[in-house]
C-alpha cells in the first residue's frame, strides 16, 4: 500500500478548496496528496452562493453578482442595497474545471476514482479501503458523510433545507438583473418555512428554487407545481426549462466534531461545516479552510480543530426554535431584515459582529420563543 502525507475522501466544495489551498502554499510542495471520490465532478450539478466584501479568491470563475437583493413576505418586503457585500453565485462545474486543472498541473497530487468504504485512525498512521484498494495516510480529511447517526438522535434537532430548482429561459426580457430574490415568503407557508429564491443570470434567464426548512421532504411534483405558480403569478407564462436541481442540506447543531481524531479531520457538510441557521456550507467551507491551512504546518491533533464559539450557540436556539414552530420562519426573519441593516444581518452571519451587535440582532427577534427555546435548552447542550 502506497503511503500519503494527506489524503482528502470526497472532492465536492469543501474537499477541492483544501487541496487548492494546499497548493497555493509551498509548505505542501514536496507532501504527497491524494485526492478520492467515486466519480470525477465535471458536471454542473449544483449553483453555490455567497456574499463578500468587494474582490476574493474565486471572482475569476464567479457567474452572475449583485449588490442588492429583494425580501418578501405578507408583512414586510423592501429590495435592499447590501453595500459593501456582493451576492455572488458560481456554478459548479466552472468550480471542479477551475480547481482539477490546476490539479492536473502538480506532480505531487495524485486522483483516483473509487468509493471510499472505510477509514480507521490507528494511532500513528489512517488506512483506508475503497471498493478497490487500500491506501494509508498520515492525515485524512474526509468530506464523505459515512454516518447517518445524526438522523436518528433527538438531543440536537435536525433541519432540511430542500428545495428544486429551475433554470427558467425566455424569449422576451423578463427578469431584473441588477437584483437577487433572496427569500420571497409571499408562496403558501403550509405550516412549515417556504419560500422562492430567484437568481436572474439575464434579462432571459433566471434560477429560480423553491426552497423550504423542514423536517420533512416533499414529492418532487409539488416543489415543481409551486414553481409553476410562483411564475404565472409573475405573468412569466412563456419559458423553457434548460436545466434542474435539487438537493438537501441538514440544518442541525449536531456534534460532527465528535468522529473527529488525532489524525481524521471530517470537512464540509461531514465536519458540520454548514452554517445551521441558514443551511450556507460554500463559504463557511473557504473560513474552516482559511483557518485549517495554518493549523496543519504546526501538526496539531485534529480533534482539537474547528472548537464551538457563541455562534453556534446562537445558532443552536435558532433551530430549536424553527423546529418547534416550523411556521413562523416567515415572521421570524421578517422581523430580522425589517429591523436591522442587512450588511448587519450578513456580516453577523459571518460570525464576525461584536457581541454589542449581536445584541441588537437577535434581541429583534421574539423574547418569548427565544427564552423557552433557552430554558428546555439548557440541560441538554
Amino acid at each position: 500500500m502506497k503511503k500519503y502525507d494527506y489524503i482528502i475522501s470526497g472532492s465536492g466544495a469543501s474537499g477541492l478548496m483544501l487541496v487548492y489551498h494546499m497548493i497555493l502554499d509551498p509548505f505542501f510542495d514536496q507532501k504527497q496528496i491524494l485526492l478520492i471520490d467515486k466519480v470525477l465532478k465535471n458536471q454542473n450539478d449544483r449553483t453555490w452562493c455567497f456574499w463578500e466584501k468587494g474582490s476574493g479568491i474565486w471572482d475569476e470563475i464567479v457567474h452572475k453578482k449583485w449588490d442588492s437583493i429583494y425580501f418578501g413576505s405578507d408583512n414586510f418586503s423592501k429590495k435592499i442595497v447590501i453595500s459593501p457585500y456582493y451576492y455572488k453565485l458560481i456554478r459548479s462545474k466552472d468550480f471542479y474545471d477551475f480547481i482539477l486543472k490546476v490539479l492536473q498541473e502538480k506532480s505531487n497530487i495524485t486522483i483516483i476514482q473509487e468509493k471510499i468504504i472505510s477509514i480507521v485512525d490507528q494511532g500513528d498512521i489512517v488506512s483506508i479501503k475503497t471498493d478497490a484498494h487500500a491506501y494509508l495516510g498520515n492525515k485524512v480529511f474526509n468530506s464523505v458523510v459515512l454516518s447517518l447517526a445524526y438522523k436518528n438522535q433527538s438531543r440536537y434537532p435536525v433541519l432540511n433545507q430542500h428545495f428544486l430548482g429551475w433554470f427558467v429561459k425566455t424569449k422576451e426580457p423578463s427578469f431584473d438583473t441588477k437584483m437577487a430574490t433572496f427569500m420571497d415568503f409571499t408562496v403558501a407557508q403550509k405550516e412549515n418555512t417556504r419560500f422562492m429564491y430567484v437568481l436572474p443570470i439575464s434579462e432571459t434567464e433566471a434560477l429560480f428554487e423553491y426552497t423550504l426548512f423542514s423536517k420533512d421532504l416533499l414529492e418532487e411534483q409539488e416543489y415543481e407545481d409551486e414553481i409553476k405558480k410562483y411564475l404565472q403569478n409573475k405573468g412569466i407564462t412563456r419559458y423553457k426549462i434548460s436545466e434542474k436541481e435539487k438537493g438537501c442540506i441538514p440544518m442541525t447543531c449536531y456534534n460532527f466534531n465528535k468522529y473527529n481524531s488525532k489524525n481524521v479531520l471530517h470537512i464540509g457538510t461531514a465536519g458540520g461545516w454548514t452554517k445551521p441557521s441558514t443551511g450556507y456550507t460554500f463559504s463557511n467551507s473557504l473560513k474552516k479552510v482559511q483557518q485549517l491551512i495554518p493549523f496543519l504546518k504546526q501538526a496539531k491533533d485534529f480533534s482539537k480543530f474547528d472548537q464551538k464559539t457563541r455562534f453556534w450557540y446562537y445558532d443552536l436556539l435558532f433551530i430549536d426554535v424553527l423546529y418547534r414552530d416550523n411556521h413562523i420562519g416567515a415572521s421570524l426573519f421578517s422581523s430580522l431584515f425589517k429591523k436591522n441593516k442587512s450588511s448587519k444581518i450578513l456580516k453577523f452571519l459571518d460570525e464576525k459582529t461584536t457581541l454589542f451587535e449581536d445584541l441588537k440582532i437577535t434581541t429583534s427577534l421574539p423574547a418569548g420563543k427565544f427564552l423557552k427555546a433557552l430554558s428546555q435548552r439548557f440541560f441538554k447542550i
